[in-house]
């Protein structure tokens, strides 16, 4: 699968661009603050419905506008789809493939499978759990549309039982039948969706070790480990045993929605308090890699890779050794962005790969340098 062409209309600092890509590799190149980051995001947006950076869509649309529209073309052996996003102030975004718009967006997530690597991605390892949640809910979600609904029915579930929990102060009418039938349903849903990320992660993890040991040439060990409350107690029980603590905090303490995943270095040490930067770059860089090689495994064709400002905190030898992987017959279309247009073109002539380099200059893609 790849992008043959986007177009994209008062988007960010856009107002009016149209591109045409290598079925290889495609670089946006410019001054930090030209918008090439822009262009990745709105391929973020042909694939999964949104911005990677921004989730409030109209700030999205070109200052002094009122609505943008991003337009693709997908090639998927030979079979070609036509997917457009656009929004106007104050209405409801709208999403086609083929000019039919679709009822749920979430009937398109996983078509076209993307993967992103970003500078932003520290937040996996530096905020809350929450964070990687969404990590590993956003990998499965491409691969398996029965569990991102199991997944919306969870959240819903999981509201409805805390508006219980802060209701019972309010009213102080405790319905313990309404509490009963909302355990049972959290719990189905919960056992689901527990099962179902304990089986991604047995078959992520070797991926990981391995994209991670290949990009610290073996220098150090690293552990990745999916640490939640089911894993030893059952999720009905702990429900009944934290309803007193449930009632005083006004909120569900338990559940999946409180799982979280341990990054460590060095045999259990922090990575986020004990990992260099150049140790963290590598790690979410593996863990993106992994992500790719889960998704490409599962969808059975490649999926495409952006690469925003890559070559930050990577060293010379590193990013070349990165490039030369991510160019190899394993990986397919890639897009990534750099302010040194010469130094992209001597990496890829030094693998002996090929590169589409657009330039880009104030919100306008100058052709290809």
């Amino acid at each position: 699968m790849w992008l043959k062409h986007l177009s994209v209309l008062n988007f960010k600092n856009y107002s009016e661009s149209t591109l045409e890509f290598s079925s290889e590799a495609n670089a946006f190149t410019g001054q930090n603050g030209s918008g090439k980051t822009n262009l990745l995001d709105a391929i973020h947006y042909l694939s999964l419905c949104k911005s990677y950076f921004n989730p409030i869509d109209s700030q999205h649309i070109r200052q002094g506008e009122d609505w943008f529209m991003v337009q693709g073309e997908f090639d998927r052996a030979l079979k070609f789809d036509q997917i457009s996003c656009s929004m106007k102030r104050n209405q409801k975004k709208q999403f086609k493939k083929n000019k039919k718009e679709y009822s749920r967006l979430a009937d398109h997530i996983g078509q076209f499978p993307l993967v992103m690597i970003s500078p932003n991605d520290s937040f996996i390892i530096m905020d809350g759990s929450e964070e990687r949640r969404k990590f590993i809910d956003n990998v499965i979600s491409q691969t398996d549309n029965h569990y991102l609904d199991i997944l919306i029915s969870y959240n819903r579930i999981l509201l409805q039982r805390n508006t219980v929990l802060k209701n019972i102060r309010d009213t102080g009418i405790f319905d313990i039948g309404l509490l009963e039938v909302l355990n049972l349903q959290l719990v189905e849903c919960g056992d689901n969706i527990y099962k179902r990320r304990k089986q991604f992660m047995q078959e992520f993890l070797p991926e990981f070790q391995r994209y991670y040991q290949f990009l610290s040439d073996d220098a150090e060990q690293v552990s990745l480990i999916y640490e939640s409350q089911m894993t030893s107690s059952d999720f009905l029980a702990l429900l009944e045993s934290h309803l007193d603590k449930d009632r005083a905090l006004e909120r569900t303490t338990v559940g999946i929605h409180k799982d979280d995943l341990v990054f460590s270095i060095h045999e259990g040490m922090s990575l986020k308090k004990f990992g260099s930067q150049g140790q963290q770059k590598s790690f979410l860089i593996a863990l993106k890699l992994a992500q790719y090689a889960f998704l490409k495994n599962k969808k059975q064709f490649k999926p495409l890779l952006l690469l925003d400002d890559i070559f930050d905190k990577l060293d010379e030898e590193r990013t070349k050794k990165l490039m030369q992987l991510v160019s190899e017959e394993e990986f397919g279309q890639i897009f990534l962005t750099d302010t040194d247009a010469e130094r992209i073109r001597k990496i890829f002539n030094e693998i002996g790969k090929p590169i589409r380099i657009f330039d880009v200059k104030g919100g306008q893609v100058n052709g290809e340098i």
